[in-house]
């Protein structure tokens, strides 16, 4: 199988699969391409109300293919940068499938999403000391957000892989499933998402990375959207709500 990324939509929730079986679904250069323009469409899609990333089989991502990134390191580094911010920006909840190894440019995607769950058996790393590469600086300040940055010196500095329970006590997964229980779980998590307000979300979604000056903007939305009375109401009538409002119809 060439390399590539494929997705597919289940109800409201999109999942997109790295495929690179030879290489532990390392990213090509055109897969690191591929990425924010398949995201810009998704996000567009009203039917999309969650992202799930995953790997194809039992690894998330070994990182970069370096075969296939041609020019300088700082090119190749470039393109994943770009695809990670693409990830990060995206509107909608986002949710990192984690089996086997993520690792490098892997755990730059899984540290872009908002959530990330493993299964038992998944290794992590952060390895750019073994290239000599300086990690973005961007990259950099996501990870400390995510483990703090005594545990971010130590990925960074060693570029050692940690197994899950590490991942998990530092930050850097939510949960940790038993082999066999992600599928599940990821579906169960993202039922949960596609069910509650994507106004709630996306609002928070922007506080969360900083962006602090967009209150009036979300006020604004909230009062023309209808959720909170369509939330109360549900309350009140021990019902589920009826969210309608989309990032992909109105901003």
């Amino acid at each position: 199988m060439d390399p590539q990324l494929s997705h597919h939509l289940a109800g409201s929730v999109a999942t997109v699969v790295i495929r690179h079986p030879a290489k532990r679904n390392a990213m090509t250069a055109a897969m690191w391409r591929a990425l924010p323009p398949l995201l810009d469409t998704l996000a567009a899609d009203p039917d999309v109300r969650a992202l799930v990333l995953t790997g194809e089989g039992g690894t998330f991502c070994a990182g970069a293919d370096i075969s296939t990134l041609q020019g300088s390191p700082e090119e190749a580094q470039g393109l994943a940068v770009t695809a990670e911010e693409a990830l990060a920006a995206f509107p909608k909840p986002t949710v990192a499938a984690v089996r086997g190894h993520c690792v490098g440019g892997g755990a730059q995607l899984a540290a872009a999403c908002d959530l990330r769950l493993a299964e038992e058996g998944a290794l992590f790393g952060v390895t750019p000391a073994r290239l000599g590469i300086v990690y973005p600086a961007s990259a950099t300040r996501r990870l400390v957000s995510l483990v703090g940055p005594a545990t971010a010196k130590y990925l960074l500095f060693t570029a050692e892989l940690i197994d899950a329970g590490r991942a998990l006590r530092t930050g850097l997964v939510d949960e940790v499933l038993p082999e066999g229980e992600l599928e599940k779980r990821i579906a169960e998590l993202t039922g949960v998402l596609v069910s509650r307000s994507q106004l709630t979300q996306a609002a928070a979604k922007e506080f969360a990375a900083g962006r602090t000056d967009r209150d009036a903007h979300w006020a604004a939305r909230a009062r023309e959207s209808g959720e909170t009375a369509e939330g109360v109401a549900a309350f009140l009538e021990r019902r589920q709500p009826r969210f309608t409002w989309t990032t992909s119809t109105t901003g």
